[in-house]
């Protein structure tokens, strides 16, 4: 369960009796046009003070168990097309397993959509309800919420994925996010952000000011 005052995510136990953790979001500051705001994904979680109860999900799936023994094989036999072709389904299937189960999220396990009925180009195009962003990608490039994302799930315990020192997923044919079913959710990226947000997003994840910059050095507007 959660409340998103100002960006950031405050994550409840069910009675909302509890604070179990804080997952602060990031906001665009770029400027603008008129009447456009400038997005966090924390817009699309209800605040606490509206009384809805809402919530935010989270996922890690994996294709990728076995696989480096089956390509070290192919690469014994020197046969790179086979061993390039094994990392590539693997991806594949990764990515087909991650939006089967935010299907099954939609339609089943939340319900919040259980009468969607899209086609395969609408599948595509991404016209379904509620979006699953990534730690590392547009809208939430700090790759250092994995660490939150997999303590909540217990996901190496529960899935075998483990991080590395630059939190890339091992087996790499894995894919995690957060799951959000707000109907005006949507995809964006972060842009650039100044020392301001920076200095603040430090002290609300209780990092070196140093650290954070070094993993949104992408995002920053200003020189380090």
């Amino acid at each position: 369960m959660c409340s998103n005052p100002l960006h950031k995510h405050e994550l409840f136990e069910e009675d909302r009796s509890k604070q179990v953790e804080l997952l602060p979001t990031l906001r665009q500051q770029g400027q603008k046009g008129n009447d456009v705001v400038n997005l966090a994904l924390a817009d699309f979680i209800a605040p606490k003070e509206t009384g809805i109860q809402d919530y935010l999900g989270a996922f890690v799936v994996t294709t990728g168990i076995g696989l480096d023994k089956l390509v070290a094989g192919f690469e014994a036999d020197y046969d790179d097309y086979n061993s390039i072709m094994a990392k590539a389904l693997a991806d594949r299937l990764a990515e087909a397993l991650a939006e089967l189960l935010h299907e099954k999220v939609r339609k089943e396990y939340w319900g919040y959509a259980s009468r969607e009925d899209l086609t395969h180009d609408e599948l595509i195009a991404e016209s379904y309800s509620g979006i699953r962003p990534a730690p590392g990608y547009p809208a939430c490039p700090d790759h250092l919420q994995k660490h939150l994302l997999f303590k909540l799930l217990n996901a190496t315990e529960e899935t075998g994925v483990t991080l590395t020192e630059s939190l890339a997923m091992m087996p790499a044919s894995s894919v995690s996010g957060w799951y959000f079913s707000n109907p005006e959710s949507k995809y964006f990226g972060l842009g650039k952000i100044g020392p301001d947000q920076v200095s603040d997003y430090a002290q609300r994840m209780n990092l070196p000011l140093e650290e954070i910059e070094k993993w949104l050095s992408p995002n920053l507007n200003y020189d380090i």
